[in-house]
């Protein structure tokens, strides 16, 4: 067989007549052959391979995306290469200049952290993106934009029902534009729905930790606020625990709403009222995003929209009382 009939049989592409086809494939077989995927690449330039850079694998809202991801890229015959940044811009760089020296078809960056240096960096390589609410489209960029705007909006309307004016919000941090975009959702639907002023703004870092750190500060707020409204479901994971600490009863006392709609949102205690973010859908059409650019140079990216819902469980409830903090019990009472 020429060099050409067993690169086709083995790359699966032109045609070869059956009769070949079986002979390369029983001799790959016997001697246990498997192509060098090294020599591809430094051959075409370009490998199999799709970057994948998220925030913080300890959050469970990130490995759901990542197997979303995993799933669509196995489909379209695309490994994927896993990037986390812990939320630092500089380790964000160094990873995507790490995919480039290996030759990646196509990066997604599922994290908040944008640098518009290193999308130009890509775009000029000919390297499909896609990013999450980071960016417009542009020659070889796409966009998965969220729709904050419904989510918090029935969230509104839902606490708004329950009979809470008082409404607080936990963020993330600022410099974040994720965080920017759902911190103005809130305010917008806050003003259209109710017509009013949001009762404290608080800023957190995506953590339990910092959920905690921020309701301590909530609660020592001189406004009583009913409700509070939480930029994502581990921060408001850490909300309800300061809440538990200081002997606060959620809803009783404080009803609490968070987003993403991570597995422990429905295992929380009480259980949380969350919006649902599908973190599979995430993945996959990350990967329609990338499959769209890739192999066109020309090609200019899409802005692909994701939607999102409220999720009502037991966190919320009927608007509290207004009563002096100081003279809570430890019960709550």
């Amino acid at each position: 067989m020429s060099t050409a009939t067993v690169s086709r049989v083995v790359n699966n592409v032109s045609y070869v007549s059956d009769a070949a086809r079986r002979k390369v494939l029983d001799a790959m077989r016997r001697h246990r052959y498997y192509p060098n995927a090294h020599a591809r690449t430094l051959a075409s330039g370009r490998s199999d391979l799709i970057g994948l850079v998220i925030s913080d694998v300890a959050n469970p809202f990130f490995p759901e995306l990542v197997k979303g991801l995993e799933t669509a890229a196995f489909e379209h015959r695309y490994d994927v290469l896993l990037a986390n940044t812990n939320y630092d811009p500089r380790r964000m760089a160094r990873y995507v200049r790490r995919f480039i020296e290996r030759g990646v078809t196509g990066v997604a960056i599922m994290t908040s952290e944008f640098d518009s240096a290193l999308a130009r960096e890509l775009s000029s390589r000919n390297v499909a993106v896609v990013f999450l609410d980071s960016a417009k489209p542009a020659l070889h960029v796409s966009n998965l934009s969220v729709d904050y705007d419904r989510g918090i909006d029935e969230v509104v309307t839902h606490l708004a029902s329950l009979g809470h004016k008082r409404i607080a919000y936990v963020g993330g941090p600022r410099r974040l534009r994720s965080a920017k975009r759902r911190l103005s959702a809130f305010i917008r639907s806050l003003k259209r729905c109710l017509g009013v002023q949001p009762a404290a703004i608080l800023e957190g870092d995506f953590r339990i930790e910092g959920g905690r750190r921020a309701a301590s500060d909530l609660l020592a707020h001189p406004s009583r606020q009913t409700a509070v409204v939480v930029a994502n479901d581990m921060m408001a994971l850490g909300v309800m625990q300061e809440c538990r600490a200081a002997g606060l009863v959620v809803p009783r006392d404080l009803s609490v709403v968070g987003f993403d709609d991570i597995a422990l949102a429905a295992l929380s205690d009480p259980s949380l009222t969350t919006v649902s973010l599908s973190r599979q859908t995430l993945g996959r059409r990350a990967v329609e995003a990338l499959i769209a650019t890739i192999g066109h140079p020309d090609r200019t990216g899409v802005e692909i929209p994701i939607e999102t819902s409220l999720v009502v469980r037991a966190s919320t409830g009927p608007a509290a009382p207004k009563v002096r903090r100081d003279m809570l019990s430890v019960e709550g009472i």
